[in-house]
């Protein structure tokens, strides 16, 4: 099956390149998912990005296709995160995978006890669809 577009904003874009420059350890298999993402993305200003697609600062609700919980996490850069209040790094394995998917769209995410497969269920707040896209 072939990959499915995800989008991203210039801004986003732009952001998250230097992030990947400014650290040394670009090999690190975390950074390498967010580099693909980012070089496959298709790229639009941040007032043309559909409300569904989750973008940096949005909020996510995801669906465990395996067990059914629902789980709630804000994407942020990596000096905001924090697992215990939901907010997950961009440069961490699901943020990575989050990172330009939209609504209905289905994520795997690789953790040390195998595949995790989630589904985007809603986007809860996105900065740019709420008019905070300086964020």
């Amino acid at each position: 099956m072939p990959e499915r577009a995800i989008y991203l904003t210039s801004q986003d874009r732009d952001r998250l390149q230097a992030l990947t420059q400014m650290t040394e350890d670009r090999d690190r298999g975390d950074l390498a998912s967010l580099m693909y993402e980012l070089s496959r993305a298709v790229i639009v200003p941040a007032a043309e990005i559909p409300e569904e697609v989750i973008t940096m600062n949005s909020r996510v609700r995801l669906l465990d296709l395996q067990d059914g919980s629902v789980h709630e996490y804000t994407l942020v850069y990596p000096g905001e995160a924090n697992f215990a209040e939901g907010k997950i790094s961009v440069v961490a394995p699901i943020g990575a995978a989050m990172i330009g998917y939209r609504v209905g769209d289905e994520i795997e995410w690789e953790v040390p006890a195998g595949q995790r497969h989630f589904r985007v269920e809603a986007v809860l707040y996105q900065p740019e669809a709420a008019g905070d896209d300086h964020l």
